[in-house]
């Protein structure tokens, strides 16, 4: 058997070591020279570093691609199917239990937060997805019965076929990826494309995109509202977070702040719940867990200046989530990849940041709705400006609305950089 693994990002290598230990004989290949590449040739795999090598247009039993791969790929087109590394894996193992959570926003709090639960009920249960490790890699050795917290994004949805998910949520929706999406219908599609073959949807209520999509939903659901409680599943009341009537907990017990923090805690504590945690475990989860990396982290206090790394703000709606965030005078500094999607919803702040900062493709872009900005080259420009302008009681929030591939790798890469060059500030 033959297998062809495009792309060598966490996903293509954890593709391609699985088909190698389940004999395949396999073919990475890839744009780019990587780390881990003697490691896949002593196991077997043979690399090759040209993805636009169209010899490679063979007869193969699987083809999977890395999800940042646009299916008009040269080498990718060329294929009638090419699969997702999340299906893949679930191909190989009937054992795991699925909790999928998408949306534009609060994807990966949400899955972070509900994998700290599924730990409670059992140490062994997996974070992957589009975050954490590949679901390929945790199984090549592993197939014991385990809980899976997996966030889920558009771009591994979109060529799925079988995957079928014990719980699903979709968050909310929002426009975003129109460089990859011909239209925004086309990107929520993809995001709700696995809803026939899912155990139970949870479905935000209050999202009109997502009811009016749904509407004539046919299979079980759970209707999550933060803003109504007739007709609700999953509700408000009293300060506490039903389901139907139970508590799963009490707002201003979490440590997470924020109306926002409210949804995605109540997402969480709900498929933890279904999942057999106990609501002790669920709200002590909750006591003590404090966010995510690159989303609205906090770095450092110097000389009475504070800074976030919210790097992970790819859209203008995480960037507003986080704005909101803050009652300090505030800087912002905000650019990059052109998505090709509106940054209206930042026009509010045109008046009350107390400066803006721009760097990168939509730098342009996003002055045209926040006119103060000042523009430069780079985000570490925009740093020493800030920090050469800010004063006492100030907040310096990297939250750049964009996407990173211009400048940067992701944006892990982007709020590492931004964290280290903070640190480095005397």
């Amino acid at each position: 058997m033959r297998a062809l693994v495009i792309g060598a990002g966490i996903s293509g290598l954890g593709s391609a070591r699985l088909l190698n230990h389940e004999s395949y004989e396999v073919t990475l290949v890839t744009n780019r020279d990587f780390s881990s590449r003697k490691l896949c040739e002593d196991e077997g795999i043979k690399v090759v570093l040209n993805d636009r090598d169209l010899s490679l247009v063979q007869d193969y039993d699987i083809v999977v691609k890395s999800p940042g791969i646009p299916n008009d790929h040269p080498l990718v087109s060329q294929f009638d199917y090419t699969m997702d590394e999340i299906e893949l894996a679930s191909l190989f193992t009937s054992k795991l239990h699925y909790y999928a959570i998408s949306g534009t926003n609060g994807k990966t709090t949400t899955v972070s937060l509900l994998h700290a639960m599924l730990l409670k009920k059992n140490n062994n249960a997996i974070l992957a997805g589009n975050v954490g490790a590949s679901l390929s890699e945790t199984i090549i050795h592993d197939r014991k019965e385990k809980d899976v917290a997996l966030e889920i994004s558009a771009f591994q949805m979109e060529n799925m076929r079988s995957f079928a998910p014990d719980m699903y949520g979709v968050l909310n929706l929002t426009p975003d990826h129109l460089d990859r999406f011909e239209s925004v219908n086309e990107y929520y599609q993809a995001k709700l494309s696995i809803l026939d073959r899912v155990g139970i949807f949870v479905r935000n209520w209050d999202d009109k995109t997502i009811v009016e999509l749904t509407k004539d939903y046919q299979g079980s659901v759970i209707n999550l509202s933060m803003e109504h409680q007739e007709g609700m599943d999953v509700f408000i009341k009293d300060g506490a977070v039903y389901f139907e009537n139970t508590v799963l907990f009490v707002i201003n017990e979490m440590l997470l702040k924020g109306k926002h923090n409210v949804l995605n805690a109540s997402f969480a504590a709900l498929m933890a719940y279904k999942a057999g945690v106990s609501l002790e475990e669920i709200q002590s989860t909750l006591a003590s867990f404090g966010g995510v990396e690159h989303r609205c982290e906090f770095v450092r206090t110097i000389n009475g200046i504070s800074y976030y790394n919210d790097s992970k703000a790819t859209n203008p709606e995480s960037t507003l989530v986080c704005l909101q965030s803050f009652t300090q005078p505030t800087i912002l500094l905000a650019g990059g990849f052109d998505k090709k999607i509106s940054f209206d919803l930042l026009k509010p702040f045109s008046e009350s940041l107390k400066a803006v900062y721009l760097f990168g493709e939509s730098a342009l872009e996003l002055k045209a709705v926040l006119p103060q900005g000042i523009l430069v080259d780079t985000m570490l420009d925009a740093l020493e400006l800030a920090t050469q302008s800010a004063v006492v009681g100030d907040v310096v929030v990297l939250s750049p609305a964009c996407a990173s591939y211009d400048q940067f790798n992701n944006f892990e890469e982007r709020g590492n950089i931004f964290k280290a060059k903070v640190n480095e500030i005397n």
